[in-house]
């Protein structure tokens, strides 16, 4: 069973697909029923990977006025679970299922001051909330992290869009971004939104409790193939039915056991909401989680975990294997 967001179901048709990183490409699409594209929406596409139909979440980085045109960024990841190549190989004229625009990460308005930070394809989430913070003349920094420029979509034109209002940090450069100094030095009120590879969300996250800052003016927004360790495979059980299931490095546990016929709760798919949250009734490995929701506390706890992003690692040589209890 799942538990979704209103959704309607569209046929869309590829106008351009292009790349604008050795590792993203731009890709746009018409749509049929046209609607208006918010600050920090995504869609949902249906795709068949494997042979298999699975679904994938895209960020919408712009649009046309009118919502008739969308752009996204596909990002191909050395863990891509296998979505990035199906889309990289749509071509000019081809057919794809799509939702209207989708919306978990808005943007508030009204704020004294906004502070967007971005690492890595993250930035396809922040692209849309600069452009309209930027046109609202509201007062806004935009901090992009990457790892050298050639890698870094957008930042030509983010450039000469945003200019002294965009800190741009780079590893190869040696400009890695100060987390705990950038946020020693946001203002009260100020609202936070971060999108990026998990390390940098949980920065984030850690600084902001040191300073005791108010957990609503910190948004985040993450991707599932993001995490501490490499994706492997694991073995994931549950007793009380006897379903086991063999969980594949481009394969998510929710989706796995779907797969195998478990009757699982979710709705976001992305670690954010936490209604996949299963209980550990046994564990041999390490759990990695890769989710926004559980508090440091609660991670370190290796009580629950969130099944649609989160997975079980173990020493190379046996195979990791985890013993839930699904709610």
């Amino acid at each position: 069973m799942a538990v979704a967001h209103t959704e309607v179901w569209q046929r869309g048709t590829i106008a351009t697909n292009r790349p604008l990183t050795p590792e993203i490409r731009r890709i746009e699409i018409e749509v049929e029923q046209p609607a208006r594209v918010e600050p920090g929406a995504h869609v949902d596409v249906r795709l068949s990977i494997g042979g298999e139909p699975e679904r994938r979440s895209y960020s919408i980085v712009d649009a046309t006025p009118d919502g008739a045109r969308i752009a996204l960024s596909i990002y191909t990841s050395p863990v891509s679970r296998g979505g990035a190549h199906v889309m990289n190989a749509l071509r000019p004229g081809d057919a794809i299922e799509i939702t209207q625009p989708l919306n978990d990460f808005p943007l508030r308005p009204g704020a004294p001051r906004y502070e967007l930070i971005a690492g890595g394809v993250g930035i396809t989430a922040m692209l849309g909330m600069a452009e309209s913070l930027r046109r609202r003349g509201a007062d806004y920094r935009l901090r992009y992290a990457g790892r050298s420029r050639p890698l870094m979509a957008y930042l030509d034109d983010m450039t000469e869009r945003h200019g002294e209002r965009l800190s741009v940090h780079v590893r190869d450069e040696g400009t890695t971004m100060d987390v705990a100094g950038i946020v020693s030095g946001i203002a009260p009120g100020t609202e936070v939104y971060v999108c990026g590879p998990i390390r940098l969300m949980d920065a984030v996250r850690r600084a902001w409790q040191e300073r005791g800052l108010p957990i609503a003016d910190l948004r985040m927004e993450t991707f599932g193939n993001s995490g501490w360790f490499d994706a492997q495979e694991f073995i994931v059980r549950i007793p009380a039915t006897g379903l086991e299931a063999r969980v594949k490095p481009n394969q998510t546990m929710l989706e796995a056991l779907e797969s195998a016929g478990a009757d699982m709760l979710s709705d976001c798919r992305k670690g954010e909401c936490g209604l996949c949250e299963v209980r550990i009734a046994g564990l041999d490995g390490e759990i990695d989680h890769r989710d926004v929701f559980y508090s440091e506390r609660q991670r370190n706890a290796h009580e629950k975990m969130c099944c649609c992003v989160s997975r079980v690692v173990a020493p190379a040589g046996r195979d990791a294997i985890v013993e839930i209890i699904t709610t």
